[in-house]
């Protein structure tokens, strides 16, 4: 009865192993989902240009 009550370190690890990965699941699973439900509302943010962008198409321009 009482070897129900050990936890090893591989066991322990494991264990917080998968409370991280679920953690991480469910948030990248909420982002995704949110994502999609603002698009069928329309709530979006228009993407912002990226200095890298802004900076290539000006030496585009000047060439």
């Amino acid at each position: 009865m009482n070897n129900l009550l050990y936890f090893d370190a591989g066991l322990g690890m494991m264990i917080a192993q998968g409370a991280i990965a679920a953690l991480a699941g469910f948030v990248l699973f909420y982002k995704k989902v949110n994502t999609i439900i603002k698009g069928w509302f329309g709530l979006r943010k228009a993407a912002k240009e990226s200095s890298f962008e802004s900076n290539y198409n000006k030496d585009s321009e000047i060439k």
